[in-house]
């Protein structure tokens, strides 16, 4: 493996997991009310905001060195870190089902990729 390969299979563990960790902020903004918890929500809210745009910005950058049918199919890394965060922080339930679709998501992943 390349140094320039290391730095990319990088770049997308990155850009998977600040797309997981703003899906959890604003997850997390969701649970908070509007009216009696403005400070809580919109910060969650700008975090999630936050990761959301710096995954982005990291997706552009690996598109200038790899085909986008590499890059899209490999955001769906982002599935895992999700349930990963949604076990261990959110204390949701983690079923059977849910691994398993996840799991077909990242085989379809990896056969487009391979």
């Amino acid at each position: 493996m390349t140094a320039i390969n290391l730095l990319l299979g990088l770049l997308m563990i990155v850009m998977t997991w600040l797309g997981a960790l703003g899906g959890y902020f604003l997850k997390a903004a969701s649970s908070h009310d509007l009216q009696t918890e403005k400070t809580k929500m919109v910060t969650k809210l700008v975090l999630g905001v936050g990761f959301y745009g710096l995954g982005a910005i990291l997706n552009i950058v690996a598109l200038q060195y790899l085909p986008y049918t590499t890059v899209f199919p490999l955001t769906a890394v982002t599935y895992i870190w999700t349930m990963i965060l949604s076990y261990f922080i959110l204390k949701e339930k983690i079923s059977l089902r849910k691994i398993a679709g996840v799991l077909l998501i990242l085989t379809g992943a990896v056969v487009l990729v391979s």
